[in-house]
């Protein structure tokens, strides 16, 4: 592990869902208290097949993810998962999130080359004015990809 991954995972952790107060929940739900209600009964069989292992499990015992590391192929795996209809492929959505990059802290945007949220992007969502000023545009599905990948955290998330 690189330095910068250690310090940048340690930062996430920090940063995850403490920070924010709601829980980043997978694509699948239809119901927020279906997870209140529900996932107390079950053994985080949704954590167990995420294949990118970004289903974290709350004290609540409930999912939410984490894209400290990876982000969601949306893989239908967790839905299927589920034997409690909180995750269902029927429910299947984008995650309801809102990616966005600080200027401030992106390497582009100080008009240093790099492409680190791009090259990771399954949507081609991140659009590059020349070579510099990455924005998220409209195909973005808020996989999460790209913010582990940011050498300097510039890729922030905030749940919808």
């Amino acid at each position: 592990m690189q330095r910068r991954e250690l310090f940048g995972s340690l930062a996430s952790s920090l940063s995850g869902k403490e920070k924010q107060g709601k829980l980043l929940r997978p694509p699948y739900n239809s119901d927020e208290s279906l997870f209140h209600n529900e996932c107390s009964k079950c053994d985080a069989k949704c954590a167990t097949v995420c294949e990118e292992d970004i289903i974290k499990i709350a004290e609540d015992k409930s999912p939410y993810l984490h894209f400290s590391h990876n982000g969601c192929t949306y893989c239908d795996k967790c839905a299927q998962a589920c034997e409690y209809g909180v995750l269902s492929v029927q429910n299947k959505k984008v995650i309801e999130a809102e990616i966005t990059i600080d200027r401030n802290s992106c390497l582009s945007w100080g008009h240093t080359m790099c492409f680190s949220c791009k090259d990771p992007c399954l949507e081609n969502a991140i659009d590059f004015k020349a070579m510099f000023m990455p924005t998220i545009n409209d195909k973005c599905t808020a996989c999460g990809f790209c913010i582990s990948r940011c050498p300097t955290d510039a890729i922030k998330i905030k749940v919808l």
